[in-house]
């Protein structure tokens, strides 16, 4: 069974930056093989997609986040990242990486993932 592991939360004014981490923990599991996205849920809110990259490395992203974050995978280090920059409070939220290892196209459809982090807390302070 795949594990996700994310790393790189944390806390940070408005207008930084962060970078999330995901790495695959089963052995075999390729990052560039597999459909890979991040989610987001704020409190009262309800998860929604961020970012998520095809087979080809074609990235889609969230409306809002469009030109701040930037999804990219590191085959050497069989690792998903979630370069994020100009954050606001907006951004405050449990990031969550997710794998679909069922699929060959990766939109942004939670319900397509079958493996999951258990989140990293991103917060943003004014």
């Amino acid at each position: 069974q795949v594990e996700l592991v994310e790393t790189g939360g944390g806390s940070v004014q408005a207008g930084g930056s962060l970078t999330l981490s995901c790495a695959p923990s089963w052995f075999g599991t390729k990052v560039e093989e597999q459909c890979m996205g991040w989610f987001r849920q704020a409190p009262g809110k309800e998860r929604e997609g961020v970012a998520s990259i095809e087979l080809d490395e074609t990235p889609h992203y969230a409306d809002f986040v469009k030109g701040r974050f930037i999804i990219a995978k590191d085959s050497a280090k069989n690792t998903l990242y979630l370069r994020m920059s100009d954050l606001t409070p907006e951004d405050t939220a449990i990031y969550y990486c997710a794998l679909d290892s069922q699929h060959w196209r990766c939109p942004m459809v939670a319900s397509q993932y079958n493996y999951w982090g258990r989140g990293t807390q991103v917060t943003i302070s004014s």
